[in-house]
């Protein structure tokens, strides 16, 4: 087992909602924490305690407007960072993917997710990780903003790149 680092500055997150006038898209970098691979193999498996976090703050769209309602509603003050944990890890029948399940929580709120991923060496002492899954932001207690006659869909598809360097 060997212990990678995220490379936060490399390390990605994108979320697109759906909205009554256009799609609403945040993008981030900054993500942190520390997986847990198994080498040897093939491919490189990944393992619990695989940990990885973003502070709320850093949640942008671009459009001032809704960056507004956005951190009014998460609350980073109460709620400072999303965080996800690897519970268990199995092959998917491609061969290519693994899927994941493990815990989310946003907005002091944990729910069990499952996830495919693909996980390559990009050298080395580094590995990318890249996967996506659809969230409904009612599951963490969050009602979908609205503001006037723009309504934003409670579904979120969130895809992230993780990049990681050898700890060790």
């Amino acid at each position: 087992m060997a212990r990678f680092l995220l490379v936060a500055e490399q390390s990605e997150l994108w979320a697109e909602a759906r909205s009554s006038l256009h799609p609403v898209r945040v993008h981030t970098s900054g993500l942190t924490g520390v997986v847990e691979v198994e080498l040897g193999g093939e491919r490189p498996l990944l393992a619990p305690p695989t940990q990885v976090e973003l502070e709320v703050r850093r949640l942008r769209s671009g459009n001032a407007l809704v960056d507004g309602e956005l951190q009014r509603r998460i609350d980073p003050r109460s709620y400072p960072s999303i965080r996800a944990e690897l519970i268990g890890v199995a092959p998917t029948a491609s061969g290519d993917r693994l899927r994941l399940s493990g815990t989310l929580t946003f907005h002091g709120i944990t729910r069990t997710l499952e996830v495919e991923v693909t996980v390559r060496h990009a050298g080395p002492s580094t590995v990318v990780i890249e996967g996506g899954q659809a969230i409904d932001v009612r599951d963490f207690g969050l009602p979908p903003p609205s503001f006037l006659m723009f309504k934003i869909q409670p579904e979120v598809q969130v895809k992230a790149r993780l990049v990681a360097r050898r700890a060790d």
